[in-house]
């Protein structure tokens, strides 16, 4: 039986992909977001995208 099994999970909102509980998050685990680093750099241009495909085409 492996232990990491029952770990916490979250789900990265940028890259979409499950991440687990680590041990040098066990403090603030529940302010952690991002899985990485680059993740939540990227956050930023997707904001960024994500603004400009908001406003319809008025045709």
């Amino acid at each position: 039986m492996h232990k990491k099994a029952n770990l916490p999970t979250k789900i990265c909102p940028v890259c979409l992909r499950p991440f687990h509980w680590r041990k040098k998050w066990q403090t603030c685990w529940e302010q952690v977001i991002y899985c990485s680093q680059r993740c939540r750099q990227k956050k930023y241009s997707l904001n960024t995208v994500r603004q400009h495909n908001i406003h319809p085409e008025e045709s």
